[in-house]
């Protein structure tokens, strides 16, 4: 999104707002741009078709510059210590020069609606995939460990509990919507197959 010109701090407010603890761009903060660096080339590297991607993103050019988040003091914003000597994020200009950089066409404003289906889509999709590769058992076992271990907003269930309150037809038409940007945004035949019948994971 960010490459497409989607405003970093936007994108925050509006997921912090759907429910997540913070934003993804605060969060790469937190975990360390370099840390996000290697998940995201294990990711690649184990499922190509879907996670690999195209050209160099916000997140490169951070790292390239030394700014690997919270623990160098700047990433997608910078931080001083508060009263309590923790890190309080204020926004900062050279951030947005950096991620300026990768922006193909420029700045573009985003509505808040289609930043969580662009968020959001890609991991009911996942998450679908998690429960058809026997990964996990049962739809609860799949969004309990969404809840437990990624922070998920509990008081949507998680994300197949969130795709059953969206319904599989409407999930799959929005990923018809962005299905320019690849197999990520792709549905599974499974997931077709019940939005057809009109099935949900919670029967």
């Amino acid at each position: 999104m960010l490459s497409d010109g989607a405003d970093f701090t936007k994108i925050d407010k509006v997921m912090e707002k759907f429910g997540w603890p913070m934003g993804p761009a605060y969060l790469s903060d937190v975990v360390g741009m370099d840390t996000s660096q290697h998940v995201e080339e294990v990711l690649a590297e184990g499922y190509p078709d879907r996670m690999k991607q195209d050209g160099k993103s916000s997140l490169d050019v951070m790292v390239e510059n030394d700014r690997l988040g919270q623990k160098s003091g700047s990433g997608y914003y910078t931080y001083e210590k508060d009263k309590k000597g923790r890190p309080k994020k204020t926004q900062d200009d050279k951030a947005y020069e950096l991620v300026a950089s990768v922006q193909k066409d420029g700045q573009k404003d985003f509505d808040a609606d289609e930043i969580v289906d662009r968020m959001m889509i890609p991991m009911i999709i996942e998450a679908a995939r998690a429960l058809e590769e026997g990964i996990a058992e049962t739809p609860n076992e799949v969004d309990m460990g969404l809840i437990m271990g990624i922070g998920f907003p509990p008081f949507r269930g998680g994300a197949l509990k969130y795709a059953d309150a969206l319904g599989l037809k409407s999930v799959c038409d929005k990923a018809a919507k962005y299905s320019s940007f690849g197999k990520l945004y792709e549905p599974t035949e499974r997931m077709r197959e019940m939005a057809a019948k009109g099935e949900t994971y919670y029967g």
